[in-house]
């Protein structure tokens, strides 16, 4: 990302998407306030008007980490083609696995980023009306369709989000700085084909 003039009215965001680069080179150590201020070619002070600290400045752009990590995961979503249920529910379900652990390993310092955020500063669960596709609520949705579609009995769905979410989670860190990030390939995919099919039957 090249620097940018400051320009009155847009320094947050000049600061948020500068923090957006360091984290996508080098993880939420990288997203400093000094170092966001000189990708956007303010002084170190001017940052301090939009953030207190470099804690309020990460939790801005693990928002947006996060925002970009639920883009790919609709847009994966969106090539799905299958009009007849159950089948496009867990072709659906199965996407959205498979976009969170390719997000992941495509673009580790975003991942490792969005889940930075610690403290005052923690991002809560999104709420059903946000505007931005949010990981969290394209699985929920996902798994209210499959509940609808009969596919997923009703006594099973709450909670189901919980277990999904943390074995595609799980599996994306042991791939990117755990003990599986040396995996061939094919053991990669084999291990993320086991832990869908897992999920998909423990539903």
């Amino acid at each position: 990302m090249k620097k940018q003039a400051y320009h009155h009215g847009n320094l947050r965001q000049a600061l948020v998407e500068a923090g957006l680069s360091l984290a996508r080179d080098g993880g939420p150590r990288a997203v400093v306030l000094r170092g966001a201020s000189r990708e956007a070619g303010v002084s170190h002070n001017a940052a301090y008007r939009h953030f207190e600290d470099r804690e309020a400045l990460l939790a801005a752009v693990s928002h947006r980490c996060m925002e970009e990590l639920g883009t790919l995961m609709n847009l994966r979503l969106s090539a799905v083609t299958e009009t007849a249920e159950p089948s496009r529910s867990w072709t659906r379900l199965d996407t959205l696995g498979r976009a969170y652990v390719e997000f992941a390993r495509t673009e580790p310092g975003w991942f490792q980023t969005a889940f930075s955020a610690t403290g005052t500063h923690a991002l809560p669960l999104p709420e059903a009306s946000e505007a931005a596709p949010h990981p969290f609520l394209l699985l929920t949705q996902c798994l209210d369709d499959l509940t609808e579609a009969r596919a997923v009995p009703a006594d099973r769905r709450h909670g189901s989000e919980y277990a999904a979410w943390s074995a595609v989670h799980g599996l994306s860190h042991l791939l990117i700085d755990g003990p599986l990030r040396q995996l061939p390939e094919q053991e990669v995919q084999l291990a993320l084909d086991v832990t869908l099919s897992v999920i998909s039957r423990g539903l």
